[in-house]
């Protein structure tokens, strides 16, 4: 399998990214001792938010190079090479951002990044699982 220098760069910036998980790990330690304040709701959510980051990323890691060993529609590749990555930084942020404040009761307007980064995650699996069974079919003899 031969991964393309592009492919290289974004599994590098992706790796790069784990950092700020780690840093959010930190900041859940934070949360949990009670040196930041947090109600039950933000803790979850923000326990949430840490987890779908982790997940997510590790997820672009696995599945990006995949790509690279089948020829596909510029569309579908792009999808399915950014579909994850760009559900790894919207759903998180609508987890932690929709609990900003001293004291949310429940999760605000920023919500709505979380369902746009579901619907991404669903297109990018979709066309990374298509594309790969397709390309990979038509590598059979």
């Amino acid at each position: 399998m031969t991964i393309q220098p592009w492919t290289t760069v974004l599994l590098g910036a992706l790796l790069l990214s784990l950092i700020t998980v780690e840093t959010g790990g930190w900041f859940l330690t934070r949360v949990h001792r009670g040196a930041v304040p947090a109600n039950a709701l933000q803790t979850s959510f923000f326990r949430a938010g840490h987890a779908h980051a982790a997940v997510l990323l590790v997820l672009s890691i696995a599945v990006i190079p995949l790509l690279d060993t089948v020829e596909l529609p510029l569309a579908v590749d792009l999808v399915g090479r950014f579909g994850i990555p760009v559900a790894a930084l919207l759903m998180p942020a609508g987890f932690f951002l929709s609990v900003l404040g001293k004291d949310p009761q429940r999760p605000g307007r920023a919500m709505a990044l979380l369902w746009i980064g579901a619907a991404s995650l669903t297109l990018g699996l979709a066309a990374a699982g298509v594309g790969l069974i397709g390309g990979g079919v038509a590598q059979l003899p």
